[in-house]
């Protein structure tokens, strides 16, 4: 197994969400927020994850308030808004760090020293696709769009 399997996440319900069953997954990793310019982009994230599931691929949206302060609620109001606004089934995980020296483990391993992609989060939405085996194979910018050819080529290549 990876290391990105061996993580477990809390997810916005308080349960365990552990990558483990990811495995063999590819998987779509962003940092999310409700109140941001890029939030629409739940809408097309949806679209993805509906789009692609079935082939064995997977959105995995972390809520993060360390930019601007643009995911302030509770993980109730996170999920609801989430639900209520975009009809989002992907997994989401509690509220996380993504920078700094409070940065969760998943962040140390997609974007901290001596990874595929180093260097920290530039703001909400950021991209990381996982492979199945558990490697990252690319990292996209919060403004590259979830229907941006070049993510959605990636995506295919990745599912194979």
């Amino acid at each position: 197994m990876s290391a990105f399997h061996d993580i477990t996440l809390r997810a916005l319900d308080g349960t365990d969400l552990p990558l483990a069953p990811f495995k063999d997954r590819v998987v779509l990793v962003v940092n999310v927020a409700s109140k941001c310019g890029l939030t629409p982009q739940y809408a097309g994230l949806e679209k993805l994850h509906q789009q692609y599931r079935e082939r064995g691929f997977s959105v995995l949206g972390l809520p993060c308030n360390q930019f601007a302060g643009q995911e302030p609620g509770s993980e109730e109001e996170i999920r609801e808004f989430c639900s209520l606004n975009y009809g989002v089934t992907f997994p989401l995980s509690g509220k996380l760090e993504v920078n700094g020296p409070g940065r969760h483990p998943l962040y140390r391993l997609l974007a901290g020293e001596g990874a595929e992609f180093p260097g920290d989060i530039t703001w909400n939405f950021e991209k990381f696709l996982v492979g199945k085996d558990g490697r990252v194979l690319a990292r996209f910018s919060p403004r590259t769009a979830p229907d941006d050819p070049v993510l959605i080529q990636a995506i295919e290549k990745a599912l194979g």
